[in-house]
């Protein structure tokens, strides 16, 4: 019996090159499609977001700490706050031993009454003075009124002298007389001297007398008690004596939390010295680190949103721009970026921004020194 051969399989029909075409146009359109939906979603998302807004994560919280130093010396009695502690400005955070400064006050203060006490003695003394200045005067008046009675006494008896003289070669006045008034004319001459250095004392006396009146005067002159010199430093003295006092209570410049406390009880600090910092929470702002190329359009003013890492997504705050930078980060390295081989690359800076923070929202949501957050600047609207 022959076996019959098996029928060979038709081969399978070859796709013709009109239809190769057709599918190679499909997914040419379909590519060109999405292509196109593409750019204009980019083309939407830029006039729409794109074009208006820039922003970065190379932002962090910043706020103007405030140094706690002692303006005084001393041993340290308390230390009345905690690290972390919130405090208001003036609130008295450390205790300085004050008794040194109690004593300087009290010594201050009776400096002060000897110097009003030693004014109104310079007070009693002008008017001492000017009653011997009366005195003198009068001196001189009474000096003057027996100048003029000796000199009158002094003619007389010279007169009287010079008559009996001349008749004396003629018997008519004895010899006695004649003596008697050689005497009387001597003793008005003395008289007549002893007036005048009388005088000439009572002036002397009196130019004595102004010049004490002077010299006290001078240390009265155009001020009351209130007002004198001497009054004035022993017044300074006891207003500095009680400002040391105060000084040994030292209180927050301004209100904020404490941080880096470097002080405990019985140190002894100096003036100057670095106690703890005062971070005020409440006016922090944010410096964001921009390219500069995406400065060209940022004015200040211009809102801005934020983010921050503390609290994530689902929490915005809302800023100002308020400021730019004076300069990059690497203008303000300690090592500049120069370059002296001529292999020079430009790299990108960037330009701090400060952006102000809503206060409402920060007493909600308080930010600490140093947090992370991101910024976004809305440069369509102006400043």
């Amino acid at each position: 019996m022959t076996d019959n051969p098996a029928p060979a399989s038709s081969p399978a029909p070859q796709p013709t090159s009109k239809s190769q075409g057709g599918a190679r146009r499909r997914a040419m359109t379909i590519a060109f499609a999405v292509i196109a939906v593409l750019a204009i979603g980019y083309a939407i998302y830029w006039f729409t977001v794109g074009s208006r807004f820039v922003s970065t994560e190379d932002a962090y919280v910043g706020a103007d700490s405030a140094l706690v130093t002692p303006l005084t010396s001393g041993a340290v009695k308390a230390v009345l706050v905690m690290e972390t502690q919130f405090v208001k400005a003036g609130e008295p955070l450390v205790l300085i031993d004050d008794a040194d400064a109690k004593l300087s006050v009290a010594q201050s203060a009776a400096e002060l009454g000897k110097s009003e006490r030693r004014v109104s003695q310079y007070q009693a003394t002008d008017v001492s003075l000017q009653a011997q200045l009366a005195a003198r005067d009068t001196d001189i008046a009474r000096a003057k009124a027996q100048l003029a009675q000796a000199q009158s006494n002094a003619q007389r008896t010279a007169l009287d002298l010079e008559r009996r003289t001349k008749v004396a070669s003629t018997g008519a006045v004895s010899q006695e007389e004649l003596s008697t008034a050689k005497d009387l004319a001597t003793a008005s001459q003395a008289n007549l001297a002893a007036a005048e250095a009388g005088l000439a004392q009572a002036i002397a006396n009196r130019k004595a007398a102004v010049g004490q009146a002077d010299a006290n005067l001078a240390l009265l002159r155009g001020t009351d008690v209130a007002r004198n010199p001497e009054v004035a430093s022993s017044r300074a003295r006891l207003d500095q004596a009680r400002l040391d006092l105060s000084r040994t209570v030292v209180t927050a410049p301004v209100g904020g939390v404490v941080s880096k406390r470097q002080v405990q009880v019985g140190q002894k600090v100096q003036a100057g010295a670095i106690l703890m910092s005062i971070v005020p929470v409440q006016d922090a702002y944010v410096d964001a680190n921009f390219k500069e190329v995406e400065l060209r359009k940022v004015k200040l003013g211009q809102p801005v949103e934020l983010i921050s890492d503390l609290y994530g997504d689902g929490v915005k705050f809302h800023g100002r721009v308020i400021g730019f930078s004076g300069g990059t980060g690497s203008a303000f390295a300690l090592i500049p970026a120069q370059n002296a081989t001529g292999n020079w690359i430009k790299v990108v800076q960037r330009l701090a921004v400060r952006i102000a923070l809503d206060p409402k929202e920060l007493d909600k949501r308080p930010l600490r020194l140093g947090l992370s957050m991101k910024a976004k600047i809305d440069v369509s609207r102006g400043g």
